[in-house]
């Protein structure tokens, strides 16, 4: 079977190839996940929770840097969110979700201490 695809942008191509190769209901399917709790780090690294939350935030098309981050806050650990906005200084911005990210990979290398 051959596709007579007419890209003339990039736009063009990323358009046909979703539609190719991605489920109908992508995007839908990444709101509702995002909505629920399915998608909270739990035991993965916050690396691991990184990689997945930002292609369910891509496939659902969120782009406001707020709920980008209240989202990402709110899947994180508790003890992780806790640490981030308890920072004495250097608390990234809740508009901010790179620093949200960079913070949230910094503590989640750190060791854990046993009391």
């Amino acid at each position: 079977m051959s596709h007579a695809w007419s890209i003339q942008s990039w736009a063009d191509f990323e358009q046909q190839f979703r539609s190719q190769f991605f489920p109908v209901n992508a995007e839908a399917d990444a709101v509702n996940a995002l909505e629920g709790s399915a998608y909270y780090q739990g035991n993965r690294t916050v690396n691991d929770y990184l990689d997945s939350f930002l292609t369910l935030v891509s496939d659902a098309g969120y782009t406001d840097p707020r709920t980008l981050v209240v989202k990402f806050r709110q899947g994180l650990r508790t003890n992780i969110q806790s640490q981030i906005t308890t920072m004495p200084f250097g608390r990234p911005a809740d508009t901010d979700p790179e620093a949200w990210y960079a913070a949230a990979r910094r503590i989640g290398k750190m060791p854990v201490s046993v009391s």
